[in-house]
């Protein structure tokens, strides 16, 4: 007896990049300091590039494309691998992390939105009551930090910049659909893309004044490359893959169970304390999953 190679794949990618970027919340810690965030981004998707150009010649693939190929990895760039993070860094500025990811969480209704406008991808009531489950299951948890906000002018430019962070993330999915549709391989594709995306990040670095930086300590170079090679190289590949195989919408749920992944790694490394709130709300983010992912799989086959 066994499970369907293509469903054990699923699942494998949707584990394996719920972990890679739940993990990468603690990672990121060591990234603000001495060096602008900005400057962190573009170091770590030019270090993703490189390695996955690097893997692309020792594969020896294909790495030639059409001009109009290398405008759709640039948009992939644009929107997924520079303004997504981009946006994001500067959203945490004015606002908490909490309030990041609260706000964040809309990407799943905008992949939604996008998904029937682009593609027109049904949306259905499983879908719909999945995602809100999702999102009161992200406020649930960080329902301290929504409570205490204070509605100034900075808390709402941090929170239109986070609210653009995910419209661009859902833009750049949209865009690896089409890709996977159109039949561009993801390694490729993400090789060119954020190499597009590391320079223009490092670009708006450049426009925002800094000077090009680096901090050579242990700590700022071992998360950067845990960022780059885990959770750029590794984890965008599976969840682009999924977006292919699975639909934006049930891909992008893995974005809600990422912070439920941080605060397990945060109770063992900062001793965080599970309260009553936090065990609702991942109570609400793992039925919103359920309900999500709910469509019949594949059926076991029995073999002799």
């Amino acid at each position: 007896m066994y499970v369907n190679s293509s469903l054990l794949q699923t699942i494998l990618f949707y584990v394996v990049t719920t972990l890679a970027w739940g993990s990468t919340w603690y990672a990121i810690k060591f990234q603000f300091g001495n060096v602008a965030p900005a400057l962190s981004i573009g170091y770590r998707f030019a270090i993703a590039s490189l390695i996955l150009f690097g893997w692309c010649f020792l594969k020896d693939v294909n790495l030639r494309f059409s001009k109009k190929s290398h405008l759709l990895f640039l948009l992939q760039g644009i929107f997924l691998f520079c303004l997504n993070y981009f946006f994001a860094y500067e959203a945490a500025i004015y606002i908490s992390s909490g309030i990041n990811a609260v706000i964040f969480s809309i990407v799943l209704i905008f992949n939604m939105l996008n998904s029937f406008l682009f593609y027109r991808l049904p949306i259905n009531s499983k879908f719909i009551s999945g995602a809100l489950l999702g999102i009161i299951g992200i406020c649930f948890i960080f329902w301290p930090q929504i409570n205490a906000l204070n509605l100034s002018n900075d808390s709402l430019r941090g929170m239109l910049f986070s609210l653009f962070g995910a419209a661009s993330a859902s833009w750049g999915t949209m865009i690896s659909m089409r890709n996977q549709k159109h039949h561009l391989p993801v390694m490729q594709t993400n090789a060119y893309a954020m190499g597009y995306g590391a320079l223009l990040t490092l670009l708006l670095a450049f426009i925002e004044g800094h000077s090009l930086t680096f901090d050579w300590t242990f700590p700022y170079v071992l998360s950067l490359l845990y960022l780059s090679i885990v959770g750029s190289v590794i984890a965008f590949g599976c969840y682009l893959t999924l977006v292919g195989q699975i639909g934006p919408v049930k891909a992008s749920y893995i974005m809600l169970i990422t912070p439920i992944v941080a605060l397990i790694i945060s109770t063992f490394l900062e001793q965080f304390q599970w309260e009553q709130h936090v065990i609702w709300g991942v109570g609400l983010i793992s039925l919103g999953n359920l309900i999500i992912l709910g469509k019949k799989m594949p059926s076991l086959k029995k073999v002799r």
